[in-house]
């Protein structure tokens, strides 16, 4: 749980009258937190969850601006206005450049204080809006595609992103588990929250735990300031955890109780910390078979695989490569000031051909490869085999796939009927999740005979 779903707001002065009459001003619209001091505030900082610093220039000790600093090394985001009764222009243009939102002189009545602070947010939540859109690009490679896998995958992003649900996207790399991560993200209520995100598998093990719960100063050799984890700056928004099958079993262990909890506490502290953040996470690993080996948490598992969400890869959708291979031309092509350039049909059907195993990522960084490589206006078929992989082979695509189909079938139903049409024993006997299973039987038009009547 979150700390309150009202703004809040930090006010620092040193005189008792000033903090009065600011928080009388605010407090019907916002939670008002105060300060007399900048080392004061930052112990608030440090543990709280703050929305909007509002600090005087001049206080004992410590200034204002050195109060700036430490807040936006505390959390880069956070909105601060700088208070002055007599300020000069260098120190307002610093205060600018250090990232202050505004910087507003002394005295100024209710109605200037609470406009300064509402424009403040407003830029705040502006900011993380041109983040999001910065992002649409890369989410929307995820969602390109008319085959019957993606309109699967877009029909239950819609209907889990209107919920709290933790989400548990499996698939293998470069399938484009974090782009359908952000594609919930954006449609749900936190959609105006942040967005973070920790991969298990590109940090050491040991790393993995400081990241996803921060750390105090002191709390080990390097660790110079307080650092906030991942959780508590996911707060009100969505943490999106890649490779979770990669992650320690002691930090499952702690991982388990803070999302069960919704406390924290921070590698070095004993202050426990709520925090707020819908959990998606993302395996390429089959965690039925981690569980049976021992690495992964089972109480865990079922904690993160509330909604089960599985990418296809992009050979058993190769239906949409001629849309992607479009859309990454048009979208490569103006980042490198060649949108004229233009793909043969025959190009693209050879690479409707190919296996794929890096899937979409490797497909977007080979036509990137060839917009930027291909004399001339048209890419060909002798540029894209010279592109692919040497070992490359083209699969007939109507018989491997009618193959493919056909063996996992038998296996579907081999195993239903070994389990009595058990199918949650089913399913973890072929390491798949049970309402992925489910959708299978349906697909197969499997039916229960009368060999397990």
């Amino acid at each position: 749980m979150s700390q309150g779903s009202r703004t809040r707001v930090l006010v620092v002065d040193d005189e008792p009258s000033v903090l009065l009459e600011i928080s009388g001003a605010l407090k019907r619209r916002y939670d008002v937190v105060t300060a007399q001091s900048a080392e004061a505030a930052e112990a608030i900082l440090s543990k709280e969850r703050i929305d909007l610093l509002l600090t005087d220039l001049r206080l004992p000790g410590k200034d204002g601006l050195h109060l700036l600093e430490s807040a936006k090394t505390l959390s880069p985001d956070l909105p601060v206005v700088i208070m002055s009764g007599h300020g000069t222009i260098e120190e307002a243009v610093r205060a600018t450049h250090m990232g202050a939102a505004d910087f507003v002189e002394k005295p100024f009545g209710p109605d200037r204080l609470n406009v300064t602070v509402e424009r403040a947010l407003e830029l705040r939540e502006l900011k993380r809006e041109n983040e999001s859109l910065r992002s649409l690009a890369g989410a929307a490679d995820a969602m390109v595609g008319e085959s019957r896998a993606m309109e699967q995958v877009r029909a239950e992003v819609a209907k889990v992103a209107r919920s709290e649900a933790k989400v548990l996207i499996t698939g293998e790399s470069g399938s484009g588990k974090e782009l359908v991560a952000r594609a919930i993200h954006r449609a749900s209520p936190r959609s105006r929250g942040p967005f973070e995100k920790l991969n298990c598998a590109a940090l050491p093990k040991d790393l993995v735990e400081s990241e996803l719960f921060g750390y105090e100063k002191g709390a080990f050799t390097g660790a110079a300031q307080m650092k906030r984890g991942r959780l508590e700056a996911a707060d009100r928004g969505t943490l999106f955890l890649d490779e979770v099958g990669d992650m320690s079993l002691e930090t499952q262990a702690k991982f388990l109780r803070a999302i069960e909890t919704g406390e924290i506490e921070r590698l070095g502290g004993t202050r426990t910390i709520q925090v707020d953040a819908r959990i998606v996470a993302a395996t390429n690993k089959n965690l039925s078979e981690e569980i049976q080996a021992g690495r992964f948490r089972e109480d865990l598992f079922y904690r993160l695989n509330v909604v089960p969400i599985h990418v296809q890869p992009l050979r058993a959708r190769r239906e949409d490569i001629p849309l992607l291979v479009e859309h990454f031309m048009g979208r490569f092509g103006q980042e490198h000031g060649r949108s004229m350039r233009r793909i043969a049909k025959e190009a693209v059907e050879r690479l409707t051909r190919y296996s794929w195993p890096g899937n979409v990522r490797e497909l977007k960084n080979l036509i990137e490869r060839l917009l930027i490589m291909t004399e001339g206006d048209t890419i060909g078929p002798h540029e894209v085999e010279a592109a692919l992989p040497a070992d490359s082979e083209e699969e007939p695509v109507s018989e491997i796939r009618a193959a493919r189909d056909r063996a996992e079938r038998d296996a579907i139903q081999a195993t239903l009927r070994q389990c009595s049409w058990n199918v949650t024993e089913a399913a973890k006997r072929l390491g798949m999740d049970r309402g992925y299973l489910h959708r299978k039987i349906k697909r197969y038009g499997l039916v229960r005979d009368a060999q397990t009547s």
